[in-house]
């Protein structure tokens, strides 16, 4: 069976998906866009989930969060050859961050999800002050 390669247009549907199921409280919607060995990481270490069954559960499971999560994705690019995707991101739950993803994309769901975040209470203008695009 040949592997599946996604377009950019269909990662930005992918990522789009996950930040619904956050959105909705759907944490099986979100968890269905993940590979069954997938590896959700903040280097070093600071947070390590392994297989979508882990990340369901830390999505909240079939309970969701209290209180609830809340994705806004700002850009999204896609390397289409080598199936390596960026988000560029807001998400509030306990806290507020602002935030970059790297993503690999293995036959059409994110085998490896890598996230760089900086905590602020400011909004995403104010975040980025003179350098929004």
């Amino acid at each position: 069976m040949r592997p599946v390669n996604l377009s950019s247009e269909q990662f930005r549907d992918l990522m789009n998906k996950v930040a619904e199921g956050w959105n909705e409280g759907d944490a099986r919607k979100a968890a269905d866009c993940y590979t069954e060995d997938a590896v959700y990481t903040e280097p070093p270490d600071k947070q390590v989930y392994v297989g979508r069954m882990a990340l369901f559960e830390f999505f909240g499971g079939d309970m969701g969060t209290d209180p609830p999560m809340k994705m806004a994705w700002h850009h999204l690019a896609f390397d289409e050859e080598n199936q390596i995707g960026f988000g560029e991101y807001t998400f509030q739950m306990n806290s507020s961050y602002h935030g970059i993803v790297v993503v690999k994309i293995r036959s059409g769901h994110i085998s490896n999800w890598r996230e760089y975040q900086y905590k602020s209470p400011l909004d995403w203008r104010d975040f980025v002050g003179t350098n929004e695009f």
